[in-house]
């Protein structure tokens, strides 16, 4: 499997080809080395240079001068280097979709699945690129016309997580780009192939445009450039997706400096059944925002409230599902999951399902690690069930586990799904009008995203994605969101003779 040099099966072409590796900010050995290792089976994909302080100070100064020239490209030229890249992307939408599969462990529908969501975002920040509007405001004087317009603000900082290794930077990179930055990409090491090879495939095309350093890239395995974009006063904004303690800290040191962040942080989503819900259907969706990416979505659906006249149903016909999900090595086309990401991750898995235990949960299907796997990271997909909610409900554990608990009505559904901290996704199955409008009034669900007889996972990216509480309150892809990668001008023009003040204000000293 290899981009134009780029083999993730060797180092070799990595440290050695020629210009690429120091244009995305690394040199071999410069800040140390990443070993690469598939969460599928244990193999090595790559050991992988990564960056230096050096590099790094060269990486941003590079795009500051880029955005020098970039700023003053036409929006609509803007859109058509996005629109190559969009075909670039289609043209690789396999290989890049396996590389995913190979270095997050999705399965590889949604590795490509991943690859088509940058391709539509792409397709999106083209057609932005012509609707980047202000708006004309009558003004109160005499022969005034006042009006606003937007400004790009310069270079942009992205920090993404493992789990969306390229569609996330995808979101952010494309809408910030047509809007007229640059942007600095910091990915999570356990997504660096992914990473890399997204860069060069989008780099290789500014640089037909003579726009190298519009898309470039720093790397670490240890946090620490996260931190420094953060403090950069060169980093008009931040844009951060992960936890909520490393949001909590970004935006902590960003506001120090008074400069602009985007966050996307944690999610903890629950579903509401009500008696009245097609059951097939919510099955259906239930089993994909439960298990779908092996839990590690920040849309997965972690917690589940049923009302108690079909919560048994409910249970046997997810249960009957359960049994079926086939979990191995995701590049089989059979499996549904794959391994989660590290052990770590497995630890935190068979943790939380312990202490939902000793706080009164009853395990109906799942809860231990698999053996005779290709490798020791994979997992059952899990089902807990418990009378009421209980704390750890009230945390986000990146793994297959769902929540079950009996509601008496639509009133105490809602209560329970926003008694969490995290405000991100929200789902209701219903055949009921009034139930409908109600979760999705002011007093219903008290997310970013509220869908109606649908899962909780596989946003579209016409609409804004992102919520709210400490999910960060961030908004990205589509809808109005790149109005965060620009800076409101507004603008007066006196065309007159007279020098009119508002307010009916005189000040002529006579």
């Amino acid at each position: 499997m290899s981009f134009k040099g780029y083999s993730v099966d060797t180092v070799t072409d990595m440290n050695t080809k020629d210009g690429l590796w120091s244009r995305l900010g690394r040199e071999a050995g410069a800040g140390g080395i990443y070993h690469s290792i598939s969460p599928i089976d244990g193999v090595k994909l790559a050991d992988i240079s990564l960056a230096s302080d050096e590099q790094y100070e060269r990486t941003v100064e590079g795009a500051c001068t880029t955005f020098l020239d970039w700023r003053e490209v036409p929006a609509p030229d803007r859109g058509q280097l996005i629109r190559e890249i969009a075909e670039k992307l289609r043209s690789r939408k396999r290989e890049l979709g396996l590389l995913i599969t190979s270095e997050v462990g999705k399965i590889s529908s949604e590795g490509e699945g991943e690859i088509q969501e940058a391709i539509d975002i792409a397709d999106f920040a083209m057609g932005l690129s012509r609707q980047l509007y202000g708006r004309t405001m009558h003004s109160e004087r005499r022969e005034h016309r006042m009006f606003e317009q937007w400004h790009p603000l310069g270079v942009v900082g992205v920090i993404t997580a493992f789990n969306f290794p390229a569609a996330v930077w995808a979101w952010n990179a494309f809408v910030a780009a047509v809007c007229g930055n640059c942007i600095v990409w910091k990915p999570s090491e356990r997504g660096l192939s992914t990473a890399i090879a997204m860069t060069e495939l989008c780099d290789e095309v500014a640089r037909r445009w003579g726009c190298g350093g519009l898309f470039s890239l720093v790397s670490d395995n240890d946090g620490r450039f996260g931190a420094r974009l953060a403090s950069d006063p060169r980093i008009a904004l931040v844009s951060a997706t992960g936890s909520v303690a490393m949001g909590r800290s970004v935006a902590e040191t960003v506001g120090r400096r008074l400069g602009r962040t985007l966050l996307e942080l944690g999610g903890n989503n629950a579903a509401i059944v009500l008696a009245d819900a097609d059951i097939s259907l919510a099955v259906r969706s239930i089993l994909f925002s439960a298990v779908g990416t092996a839990g590690q979505r920040c849309t997965t659906m972690r917690r589940l409230f049923v009302e108690r006249s079909i919560i048994d149903e409910l249970q046997r016909r997810l249960v009957d599902e359960y049994q079926k999900v086939q979990v191995g090595d995701p590049r089989n086309s059979s499996i549904l999951m794959g391994p989660i990401i590290n052990e770590n991750a497995v630890r935190q898995f068979e943790k939380a399902v312990a202490i939902a235990q000793d706080q009164g949960a009853t395990l109906i299907i799942g809860g231990n690690r698999l053996s005779n796997m290709p490798s020791s990271l994979y997992v059952q997909p899990t089902i807990l069930r418990v009378d009421r909610p209980i704390p750890i409900m009230r945390e986000e554990t990146f793994a297959p586990i769902l929540y079950l608990c009996p509601v008496d009505d639509f009133e105490e559904a809602v209560k329970f799904q926003n008694d969490v901290p995290q405000g991100l996704s929200s789902a209701l199955f219903t055949s009921s009008m009034r139930y409908t409008e109600q979760f999705l009034s002011v007093t219903g669900s008290d997310c970013g995203i509220a869908n109606v007889n649908l899962g909780t996972s596989g946003a579209e990216i016409g609409g804004a994605f992102g919520g709210e509480k400490e999910t960060g309150g961030g908004r990205e892809s589509g809808s109005d969101s790149w109005k965060q990668y620009m800076r409101r001008q507004t603008n007066t023009i006196n065309f007159g003779t007279k020098g009119h003040l508002a307010q009916g204000i005189v000040f002529d000293g006579e």
